[in-house]
Formats: C-alpha cells, structure tokens, sequence
C-alpha cells in the first residue's frame, strides 16, 4: 500500500486535495479532486461556506483511501485573514464571514487614527480593513452575540484541523495575517487585544509549523475509510507561507536571494530572521509575515497578473485571440515602451481593462498599445519594472543586495515576463516549481514524520 502525504489547499476561488508521496528522494503529487469554493451573501454579510468546504475535505480524503493510498498525515494551507468561532462544547458559531465583506470599510482610520506608524512597530503588517483585527472590531461594533459566547478564535486553517482533530490551537503563520501578534515575540498582542475590549480566552496557543496537531476524530476516520492513526501537522498554514518553504536551494552557498510567488497577485520579498519594522519598511507598502522555521516573510503584495487576467476575459468576451501562447509571441514581436502603474487603484476592477489601460497611458503622456501585442507587452514590462522598484526598496530596507530572484507559482511559466524581469533588474531570475503551496505543505509533513 503506497503512503502519501496529504496536502489540503484552499484558495479564495477553489479547493483541491493533492497526494505526494517520496521515490528515490524525489516528490510526486497527484491530484486526487478538485471543488469550488464559493461566497455566499446573507443578512447583511457575505460568507464563506465552511460546511460544504469541510465536506469537500472529507470526499477529498475518501477518494485517497479508495485509490488505496495509506494516509500518513495531513496539513491544511488556506487564504488568510478570516475566521471562525467555536463555543465550549466545539460548535461552530456561524459561517466564516469573507473578508470582502465590506462592513470593515473605515475602521482602521477609526481605530488608529494618526497612530498608524506606532501600531505597524508593534504588529509589522499593513493595515487593510480586510485583515482580522477589523473583522473583530466590526463584529464588536455590531453587538454580534457570538463574542459573547464563544470560547476560541480559530482561523480557517485552524478551524479545518479542529473538525478533523478536536484539538483547537492557532498556527503561527496564520495568525500574523491577523494585525494582533506582536511581530516581535510572534504571540499575541494582549494589550491590543484588552483594548479591543475582546475576551482574551479566544485567543488560544499558538503553534508553529511542524507541531502535530492530533490525529483524526474517530468519527471522521471511519467516514473517510481508515482504520489507523491519522495524524493532522500544523504546516505553513497560510498559503503563502507554504510557497515559500518550497523555495529551491540557492546554488551558490550565500546568495542572497528574494521570492516572487507570481499568481493573479505578486508576493516579492525575502525570509528574515527577524522583522523590520520602520516606518520607511510601512511606507514603503511592506508586510512582515510568520514563516516556516520562525522565519519573517518580509514582503510587498503586488497587482500581479490579475491585469492581464481580466484583460483576457475581456477579449474572449469580444471574440478575439486568447490563446496564451499566441499572445505571448506577439508581445514578444511587439515595440512599444509605455509603462503602467500596476498598483494604480483604476486596474483593480475596471469595467474594461483594455480601455482603462489605454486612457492611463494617455493621462501620463504615454503612447498607447494599438494591438494585442503591444497591450501584452506593456503590461509584462510594468511588472518587470515594478518588480525592479520592489527589489531596490529590498535593498535599501534591508542593507543587503539581492543577488537572485526566485520565481514560484503559476506565473513563472510566463517566459517572456521573466526575461523582461531579469532584463530589468539586472540580476539572475530563476524557476521555483509551480506547485511550490502544495510542495511546502508536504515537505513539512515529511520533516515532522
């Protein structure tokens, strides 16, 4: 019988179970199902469906055995940011709510006020309103019962292994994403959290990756079909977290190295022993997130290819080329030298990207793409070059100088944005695997057992 790790990975839009397993050193995943992950509005909130997620979990995890793979261990790597609550009996109090909700607009301007730069020098993450600690305070504001009478704040990574286990604690890297750990000490906040006016007790012990959370409940064992000891490894819990640990090593002992996990959203950045966590670090839009090994992700998130993403849509929608390859060999055969701010707020969700990306152009003095080709090529210079600006802010933030860049993710596939990347900054650029969130959910499973 073949023993596999299993690797739960949930993103904003689906969901999959991946198997790997070990041969000859090497790892090899197989993809045992794939389900979506949808939101769903109600009464004044919009919501993650937790129950069909754990479900899908659960069909996931049957279809392993049924292949007839012996389970040794499970991790579960989600988005961040959001959560769950259970009572003292380990009832769920309620669907998560998703952090596109929109009652958290405004509260960190009412929370902090001008006291933004003292609380990043606590917290090291940039304040957005989707982030935990405004969830809370909306929930607070509201009245909402279920702080009341709840007994733990578990994140959905935390909430999954608790349903799987009966054991409730919080993962390190999960909980950073929440703006209520001292960046620091990498435990909680308390002084912030007492003037939250939160209970205390919903934030429980916080466990770093590679702690063995407990083994399945034997209820949920006999639904999926095992008769033996399953146990579920806290790993880098927060999706990113796990994508980094998947980083190959360097080639040359010493290089200092950055990351950009490349997706609809570009994480750029580096692993740190400890935070940074000046103002220049806040300013310059940088986040100081809990890795694996105690390691500080310290980091931009960039508009990644989310662009070209919705520019694409648009076009299937128009009848024209989509065909990937196609377009990138036009791009590839296109001149054109207009630079766009990727980060700009008109390309976040514009009704047309193809014009709004025209009128930018326009606006700043710039020529504007009059062909696929050239619409490609703008876009994949702009990141390039906003790559190129993440890197120098790098280096002055850190005093070092980044000698390689590292790209995991789907987005390391784009051959001509790496080219361009690499002309651009003017340093090595060089492929991590694609599937780097499954692979470093794994590798800390096998490091555990």
């Amino acid at each position: 019988m073949k023993e596999v790790y299993i690797a739960v990975d949930y993103g904003g839009g689906s969901g999959r179970v991946i198997a790997g397993s070990f041969r000859q050193g090497q790892l090899e995943l197989e993809t045992i199902s794939r389900f979506g992950n949808r939101q769903v509005r109600m009464g004044g909130h919009t919501y993650w469906d937790f129950l069909s997620l754990f479900q899908d979990m659960k069909e996931g995890l049957r279809m392993a055995v049924r292949k007839g793979y012996r389970i040794k261990s499970i991790g579960i790597d989600t988005w961040g940011v959001d959560f769950g609550l259970i009572d003292k009996q380990g009832n769920l109090l309620g669907n998560p709510i998703c952090y596109r909700d929109q009652f958290t607009v405004g509260l960190p301007e009412e929370l902090h006020g001008d006291n933004v730069a003292a609380h990043y020098a606590v917290a090291g993450i940039q304040v957005m309103p989707i982030n935990t600690i405004y969830q809370l305070y909306g929930l607070k504001k509201e009245g909402d019962v279920r702080l009341d009478v709840a007994d733990k704040l578990l994140f959905t990574p935390d909430l999954f292994s608790f349903f799987l286990t009966g054991v409730a604690n919080n993962e390190y890297s999960i909980a950073s994403t929440s703006e209520l750990l001292d960046a620091r000490s990498r435990d909680w906040n308390r002084e912030l959290i007492a003037r939250l006016g939160l209970p205390q007790h919903l934030f429980g012990e916080i466990v770093m990756p590679g702690t063995r959370r407990g083994t399945l409940r034997p209820e949920v064992a006999a639904e999926i079909g095992v008769d033996y000891p399953v146990e579920v490894i806290a790993v880098g819990s927060h999706d990113t977290a796990s994508a980094i640990r998947a980083l190959p090593p360097v080639e040359r002992a010493g290089t200092r190295r950055a990351f950009l996990s490349s997706g609809t959203w570009s994480l750029l950045g580096i692993e740190l022993d400890e935070p940074v966590l000046t103002e220049e670090a806040r300013l310059a839009g940088f986040t100081n997130e809990g890795g694996v090994g105690g390691k500080i992700c310290f980091m931009q998130n960039i508009t990644g290819l989310w662009i070209l993403q919705r520019l694409r849509a648009q076009w299937e929608e128009e009848g024209k080329e989509i065909d990937y390859g196609v377009l990138i060999a036009d791009a590839e055969k296109a001149s054109i030298a207009s630079i766009i701010d990727v980060d700009a707020p008109e390309f976040q969700n514009p009704d047309g990207m193809e014009g709004t990306i025209a009128e930018h152009c326009r606006a700043t003095g710039q020529q504007v793409p009059a062909t696929q080709g050239e619409y490609m090529l703008c876009i994949m210079q702009s990141l390039a070059m906003r790559y190129k600006r993440g890197i120098d802010e790098l280096n002055r933030l850190t005093g070092q100088s980044i000698e390689e860049l590292c790209i995991i993710g789907g987005g390391n596939q784009n051959r001509l944005l790496n080219r361009l990347t690499q002309e651009a900054l003017g340093i090595p650029v060089v492929s991590g695997p694609v599937e780097a969130t499954a692979i470093g959910n794994i590798l800390v499973q096998a490091e555990v057992l």
